[in-house]
């Protein structure tokens, strides 16, 4: 199968945040990468900030053999000295970007209380505070979370979870939103854009609407450790502070999950460090993708199983009223990729009592210059077999 792998990249200002963001950067990227493994033959989008927001969230009110396998699957603890106000900072510098926005949520069943601490930290690494919700009226609890999405996707995704998601032994969800609308620093002219034929890698057609732009494109040429050649070309959005990564193999039958399995923070790095200016011809689909994108299979096999388990997961520093565990996570993504720009966006949930969790994932990647690399969104979109075409 053919792919396109996207990256938007995401220039911050501010110093000494590189070592959270690489890890929370690390950590996205193994995700995407068991993900990618086992989404061969469809499109998928995967926010890596959302899944690691998400599960940081939960750390914050895990202990114990719970707190330890978070921690050892993540590579960082969010419960060390100063990595709270990291994260602060992080989260404060990704919202100011322009056409970004980002937010944190918690829904709590009403009658139950939670740890003080555990609403000091939340307030203070993700500036937000728990909103009380009648779990015991599920479908009224589905209305409100999916209310409190779409407002932070500009409605992008307006229902998040489906009717009947909840249960009434639903006690706590944790949220996590991202929208993004960027315009190209140069956009496509619409009267270049033709339909075109292209064959996949199952032996079928599909017919991909092919935008056409030349221009100096910051471009390179490299290759995997196991000698897969790969080009890499970067769009700029306006603003110059984001931009797209196209990231496609030479050869039409090399899957995705050869490349994205050497994706790392350092390795985007790399590619940012050695892409030079270029005169090209950049031939790019334009498409739109709706993704949703159960992660639970994935984080078992990071070995994460406990944490679903209503009888060994520990989350007592959330609560000491009740025993939780996460049910499921699920990750919920829209992007949309035209002549004019990128609008995409994310919502991640999580949902833990008697099982239940959710989180939102789409596939391209967001990555800061400055040697300090932050992955927003991992939008990757494989298109079947269409490749972008550069001259």
């Amino acid at each position: 199968m053919l792919c396109v792998a996207i990256f938007l990249l995401l220039t911050m200002s501010r110093v000494g945040l590189g070592s959270l963001q690489d890890k929370q950067t690390d950590f996205g990227l193994k995700v995407f990468s068991l993900l990618a493994q086992g989404s061969m033959n469809k499109s998928v989008a995967f926010s890596p900030y959302g899944i690691s927001s998400l599960l940081t969230m939960a750390q914050l009110g895990a202990d114990g053999k719970t707190r330890e396998a978070l921690t050892t699957a993540m590579g960082f603890s969010l419960q060390e000295r100063g990595m709270l106000r990291e994260q602060r900072l992080l989260q404060a510098d990704l919202g100011r970007e322009e056409g970004l926005e980002i937010a944190s949520g918690v829904m709590v069943e009403r009658k139950m209380s939670l740890e003080k601490r555990y609403r000091r930290v939340l307030s203070k690494a993700f500036q937000t505070h728990p909103h009380q919700v009648d779990f015991t009226n599920p479908e009224q609890a589905v209305s409100i979370i999916n209310a409190w999405v779409s407002d932070h996707t500009a409605g992008a995704i307006p229902e998040f979870l489906a009717s009947g998601s909840l249960t009434d032994e639903t006690r706590l969800v944790l949220l996590n939103a991202l929208h993004f609308q960027g315009l190209w620093k140069v956009p496509f002219d619409p009267k270049l854009t033709q339909e075109r034929m292209f064959h996949c890698a199952n032996g079928s057609t599909v017919p991909v609407h092919m935008m056409r732009l030349t221009n100096q494109f910051h471009y390179g040429e490299f290759v995997t450790a196991d000698g897969v050649d790969y080009d890499v070309i970067e769009i700029p959005y306006e603003g110059n502070s984001l931009s797209m990564l196209l990231v496609s193999p030479f050869e039409p039958e090399v899957p995705l999950s050869v490349l994205s399995a050497e994706l790392s923070s350092q390795k985007i790095q790399q590619w940012r460090a050695e892409l030079r200016n270029v005169k090209r011809q950049l031939a790019f689909p334009r498409f739109t993708l709706n993704s949703e994108v159960d992660l639970k299979t994935v984080l078992l096999n990071m070995g994460l199983g406990d944490m679903f388990n209503l009888a060994a997961a520990d989350f007592t520093r959330i609560t000491s009223e009740e025993r939780l565990c996460v049910s499921k996570i699920l990750q919920r993504v829209k992007i949309e990729v035209n002549e004019e720009g990128t609008k995409g966006a994310a919502a991640s949930g999580n949902l833990r009592t008697e099982p239940l969790s959710f989180i939102c994932t789409h596939r391209m990647i967001a990555k800061t210059r400055k040697n300090t690399t932050q992955v927003v969104l991992n939008w990757s979109y494989p298109l079947n077999a269409v490749k972008p075409h550069i001259s």
